[in-house]
C-alpha cells in the first residue's frame, strides 16, 4: 500500500498497548490519520488521550512494555515493520522530533555543538570541519545570537528558549521531511513561545515540511495549524479544517476545550469554563462513548455504543451521536 505523492505520513487504524503490573492499558485505538507535504496537523487533548504515543509508536520509541499494531506510512515506507536499524536511519533523517523538555532531551554533559555535528556526521557523513559549520548555520537560522559561542556551550548554560531553540535546529539539520513537535512551548514564557511558534510557521512555509504539533492547549495551534485531530481516551473524536474546529466544532470535548481557552477576541462573561468530571481511567474506560460520563448532551445510545468517527455535513469528522450539526459556541 502507497501513500498518495504529496501525503508524507499516513496512519491506519493504529492502536497501542501497555502492559503494567495492574493490567493492560489501551493508550491509542484505532488512529487514522494524515499529514501532507507543507501542512500541519494539530493535535490536540487533555494529558493521557494518547497525543504523545501516538508519535511515539510512529518512531519506534515506545516504551518496553508497549506494542502497537497497525500502519504507519512514511512516504509508503510502513514505520512499524521497518526494523531497528532502518528506523535509526530514518529517526533524524528523514523525520525528526522536538521534545518537550529540552533539558532532558539534550545531553547535558556534552556541548551543544557536538549533539549537532554528531548528527550531520551519522546521517550526512560530512567531516568534522563541514559538520560545524553546518552546524553553526543552522544555529544561525534559528535565530540563535552568537552561534560560535553558543555552539560551545553545555545545555545548562542556555536559558529555555535557546534550548528549545537547539533542538529545533537539531530537528532540522537533516532537512527531514516531517518535523513532530510534541508541546514545544511548555514552560517558557509567553513572548518565547511566540517566537517558537514563528519559527515553526516558518519551517513549514519556506521548507515546506510537514509539521505535526502536538499540545494540549487550542490557542496554541489556532495561528499555526492548518488541521486539527481532536483526540480523548485514545481516540480521536473530532478531525477537521482549523477554523472549522474554532469556529463550528461538532463534538462537546472540542466546544469543552475551547471554553477553557482565554481569549483576547471576546470578553469573558464571569469565570473561565471548565469541563466537568475527571478524564478517564484508560484500564475501566466507560461503556459506550468514553466522553459520555462528562459530557452535558449524553443521552442513552452514547452510554450503549461507541460512535465511529464519521464526515459531518459540513465539513471535517465527528465521532459523536448527537445531530449532524455544529455545537454552539
Amino acid at each position: 500500500m502507497s501513500a498518495p505523492s504529496s501525503t508524507v505520513l499516513k496512519i491506519n487504524d493504529l492502536s497501542v498497548r501497555f502492559t503494567t503490573p495492574e493490567g493492560e492499558v489501551q493508550a491509542v485505538s484505532d488512529v487514522s490519520l494524515s499529514v501532507n507535504k507543507g501542512e500541519c496537523l494539530g493535535i490536540v487533548g487533555e494529558s493521557g488521550s494518547g497525543k504523545s504515543q501516538t508519535f511515539m509508536a510512529a518512531l519506534g520509541l515506545l516504551a518496553e512494555n508497549g506494542t502497537a499494531q497497525g500502519e504507519v506510512l512514511l512516504n509508503g515506507v510502513d514505520l512499524l515493520t521497518a526494523g531497528e536499524r532502518k528506523l535509526t536511519t530514518i529517526r533524524g533523517n528523514k523525520i525528526a522530533m522536538i521534545f518537550q523538555d529540552p533539558m532532558t532531551s539534550l545531553t547535558p554533559h556534552m556541548r551543544v555543538g557536538r549533539q549537532l555535528t554528531e548528527v550531520l556526521v551519522r546521517h550526512r557523513g560530512l567531516s568534522a570541519a563541514d559538520a560545524r559549520d553546518g552546524a553553526i548555520a543552522m544555529l544561525r537560522r534559528v535565530q540563535i545570537p552568537e552561534p560560535e559561542r553558543r555552539f560551545a556551550m553545555y545545555p545548562h548554560e542556555l536559558s529555555g528558549g535557546l534550548r528549545q531553540r537547539v533542538m529545533i535546529a537539531m530537528a532540522l539539520l537533516c532537512g527531514p521531511e516531517m518535523v513532530i513537535a510534541d508541546e514545544p512551548t511548555t514552560a517558557l514564557d509567553v513572548t518565547v513561545q511566540a517566537q517558537i511558534l514563528d519559527l515553526i510557521r516558518e519551517v513549514k512555509e519556506t521548507l515546506d515540511t510537514a509539521v505535526v504539533l502536538i499540545t494540549h492547549d487550542l490557542g496554541v495551534v489556532a495561528g499555526l495549524a492548518d488541521r486539527v485531530a481532536v483526540m480523548y481516551a485514545g481516540r480521536i473524536v473530532e478531525q477537521g479544517d482549523v477554523r472549522d474546529i474554532f469556529y463550528r466544532p461538532n463534538h462537546p470535548y472540542t466546544q469543552g476545550l475551547l471554553e477553557c481557552t482565554p481569549r483576547l477576541d471576546q470578553a469573558q462573561a464571569g469565570k473561565l469554563l471548565t469541563i466537568p468530571g475527571q478524564p478517564p481511567d484508560l484500564q475501566n474506560l466507560p461503556s459506550g462513548c468514553a466522553f459520555n460520563p462528562r459530557c452535558v448532551h449524553s443521552f442513552d445510545q452514547c452510554r450503549a455504543a461507541r460512535p465511529a468517527l464519521l464526515p459531518a455535513s459540513h465539513g471535517g469528522h465527528k465521532a459523536c451521536f448527537l445531530s449532524d450539526r455544529p455545537v454552539n459556541p
